[in-house]
């Protein structure tokens, strides 16, 4: 892992029809997301905050909502995560909706094919996030950045990375999932994603999913966390948009942090959907951080990797 990280704010909830998601990134800032990471030894590059279109609050068109708008923001998000590949840090994006992920995992993808490297998907969410025009109840694009990624969505978005698709199904491992569409659910099923739904969590427990998430990995692997704050138990972090109850509880969250922490594969990061409107006195961005801390190394006891 990178001992620098570059910390990207995208504030914008351009991919969502809820609004607040835009103060994500100066939540996580005020919940000190810089010293939190520092604690851990690294180094942190405040990189800024990118731009792009304010949000028009329009109606979905052709099933689509703002998607010229989602457009150019993901073009900046891809170019400003891509960049910080290229200066040598580990990019850290700070949404935003999660519909900014298209520009940072086809920028880590570009990342991976340019160094040789495989990629694996962490994708922590309570939600699939596999729609498409045709089966999206909202128009919302953030409810599809994993199918545009997988090549399933319009032209101007698939190809942003400079490769359709920039992902193969086969590299993602979803994670927390409780909530799917019922048209999305078949298209997950068909496209064979590898889905450790609540369930499964309830049944088998965090450590057995994380060992399969985590499995097959070599030297050669650069892992992207995609952690949309709806991830979590609604009863520790409220200040999202999309709650979903019954999600990974505090503990869980954080075994499910360490492991992947424990890899030293982590080579990009995004923490989505992070919305103070929604919070209570910040108390979800401070969790988030919490959480982040523990991907970054922070533990009880120093731990060896091959225990």
């Amino acid at each position: 892992m990178n001992k620098t990280i570059g910390l990207i704010g995208a504030p914008t909830d351009i991919g969502a029809s809820a609004r607040g998601a835009s103060m994500g990134p100066e939540a996580l800032r005020v919940a000190s997301i810089a010293a939190a990471i520092e604690a851990q030894g690294l180094q942190v590059y405040e990189a800024g905050d990118v731009r792009g279109p304010p949000n028009p609050c329009l109606m979905p068109v052709q099933g689509y909502r703002h998607l010229e708008q989602v457009l150019a923001w993901n073009q900046a998000v891809h170019g400003a995560v891509y960049a910080e590949f290229e200066a040598g840090r580990l990019p850290l994006l700070m949404g935003g909706d999660h519909s900014l992920a298209i520009g940072s995992i086809s920028a880590a993808a570009r990342h991976c094919r340019a160094h040789g490297k495989a990629l694996r998907v962490l994708w922590l969410d309570a939600h699939a996030d596999f729609n498409t025009a045709a089966l999206t109840p909202s128009g919302n694009l953030h409810g599809m950045p994993l199918a545009c990624l997988c090549g399933m969505g319009p032209a101007q978005l698939t190809g942003i990375g400079g490769q359709v698709p920039a992902l193969q199904a086969a590299w993602v491992r979803q994670i927390g999932i409780r909530s799917v569409d019922p048209g999305e659910k078949l298209l997950v099923h068909a496209q064979g994603l590898e889905v450790f739904d609540m369930r499964f969590i309830d049944e088998h427990g965090m450590r057995r999913t994380m060992d399969l998430a985590l499995a097959n990995l070599d030297a050669h692997t650069h892992i992207h966390v995609s952690f949309d704050v709806d991830f979590l138990d609604p009863e520790i972090a409220p200040g999202v948009a999309t709650t979903v109850p019954g999600g990974p509880s505090y503990r869980e969250a954080q075994l499910c942090m360490e492991m992947i922490a424990d890899t030293g594969a982590l080579g990009s990061v995004d923490v989505m959907e992070l919305n103070p409107a929604m919070d209570v006195r910040n108390r979800t961005a401070q969790v988030a951080v919490e959480l982040l801390a523990s991907l970054f190394g922070k533990s009880t006891l120093m731990r060896r990797r091959d225990t």
